[in-house]
């Protein structure tokens, strides 16, 4: 039995709805929900489609587009990069947040939660939403680079300019979906260790969304993260 079609409380419910509908999406959700019931599949399955829940279609500001999700046990919860507070901070994400430090002087934060980002308008997307323990690219092909191809897609349909961050070739192959006269595209390498110093380092990402988002009239991101302790006393004031 596939997994049911999720269900936002945003705006992407109707951006989606064509695409949901299409026979390879209900061939793709069946096929990870059997891979749920015979393997240990990350993120959990609830957490699958969170890029669009903490991220209003209209609200999107700028996209990150990460590969797949990380493969380690508690580390994939739906963003791209992103960790749960208590996790260690992956590689590619410690070099981000080096960048960070550098790009704005913004604190090196004691998790690696991304959720305040996403919170802002920052579309955490992976190209693929799944992946088996252990086995990154384990659902390459499956059918997700179709589906998240089509949500590129509706995002370069809007009117409003969006900010498309591509790190290394794989997401700088998507370019070929962004109309470049409407929207902005930011490319380097890959924060990955194997490839950050080799153009990641020092190419300011951050601070160059945020001089696309002034040049369109838009609210700039606060990329600084908040600390555990701050996002425990927000959740606790219920923001």
């Amino acid at each position: 039995m596939a997994m049911l079609k999720p269900a936002f409380d945003n705006d992407w419910s109707r951006v989606l709805e064509r695409i949901w509908d299409e026979p390879y999406v209900q061939q793709l959700l069946e096929n990870v929900s059997r891979q749920y019931r015979q393997k240990t599949v990350y993120p959990k399955q609830d957490a699958i489609f969170n890029a669009f829940r903490y991220t209003d279609y209209a609200d999107t500001k700028a996209v990150i587009l990460g590969q797949d999700p990380y493969h380690g046990p508690g580390q994939a919860h739906g963003l791209s990069f992103s960790v749960l507070p208590g996790v260690k901070k992956p590689p590619s994400l410690l070099n981000m947040l080096k960048e960070l430090q550098d790009d704005l002087g913004c604190d090196m934060p004691d998790h690696g939660c991304l959720i305040p980002w996403a919170k802002q308008g920052v579309l955490l997307l992976n190209t693929v939403l799944t992946v088996v323990d252990g086995q990154p690219a384990s659902h390459q092909g499956m059918g997700w680079e179709r589906f998240t191809d089509g949500v590129i897609a509706e995002l370069n349909k809007r009117e409003g300019p969006v900010v498309f961050v591509l790190w290394g070739k794989h997401a700088q192959a998507k370019e070929s979906l962004i109309d470049t006269a409407r929207h902005f595209v930011i490319a380097s390498p890959h924060p990955s260790p194997l490839s950050a110093r080799r153009g990641f380092f020092g190419s300011r990402p951050y601070s160059k969304i945020n001089a696309c988002l002034r040049q369109i009239g838009s609210e700039e991101i606060q990329w600084s993260i908040p600390s555990l302790a701050e996002l425990e006393a927000a959740a606790g004031r219920g923001q």
